[in-house]
């Protein structure tokens, strides 16, 4: 454009960084196609169907029924959209793992994950969600390696930590922290513990995203 020239249209200015208790409910989709405008910023959580995806999200937001919970897990069955404001965007992504539906569904679950992870050019990272008391997964690791491959930040977040001793969750992360240096997954992420149930590493959890958000708005 000629620097003279004005833009009919200019771009909305996004405004500072909304409170995530803002986060309201926007829409669903099972694929790509239905999901909002790719535009602004987002960020995803992705994990396996126990690693308790939506209590994070309720916690995040201090909103015990924003993302819907199940003692069933694999209840996530769509992407789930949650606007902070009109530019910024949380995802819920369907739970991976013990759903108790058919291998065909389980294929276009991961379908449609693989396509908005690969297509939708507004993520800006994904949070990563694994129990703190188990080893990380195949999945888990897969989803790693994808994201480097991608250019996309990971921030794991070790759930579940109020189920351990405060010495035992340390060393938890610790070894995890030592394993993915060992399998160059550590450059460029990074990992902490967290307890939907108690608030640990909350504002850990706000600060990084923080970043990934107004670093879009830069």
């Amino acid at each position: 454009m000629n620097p003279n020239e004005i833009d009919p249209h200019p771009a909305e200015p996004w405004g500072p960084m909304p409170s995530f208790e803002s986060a309201q409910f926007l829409t669903s989709a099972q694929r790509v196609d239905q999901c909002p405008p790719d535009s602004g910023a987002e960020v995803a959580f992705v994990g396996r169907s126990n690693a308790g995806k939506s209590s994070a999200i309720n916690r995040l937001t201090r909103n015990g029924k924003l993302a819907r919970t199940s003692k069933t897990p694999g209840r996530t069955q769509l992407l789930n959209f949650f606007e902070l404001d009109p530019h910024r965007r949380l995802v819920d992504l369907p739970g991976y793992g013990y759903a108790k539906v058919s291998e065909r569904v389980k294929r276009e679950w991961q379908a449609h994950l693989t396509s908005y992870l690969q297509e939708r050019e507004c993520l800006r990272g994904l949070v990563l969600l694994a129990d703190v008391r188990l080893p990380l997964q195949e999945f888990d690791l897969n989803m790693m390696h994808w994201a480097i491959d991608a250019g996309l930040p990971v921030h794991l977040l070790l759930t579940k930590a109020d189920k351990l001793k405060h010495g035992a969750g340390k060393n938890a992360l610790l070894k995890c922290q030592a394993g993915m240096k060992k399998a160059d997954l550590l450059e460029g992420n990074s990992l902490q513990l967290f307890s939907a149930t108690k608030g640990t590493g909350l504002e850990e959890l706000q600060q990084k995203l923080r970043g990934w958000l107004e670093e879009a708005d830069a």
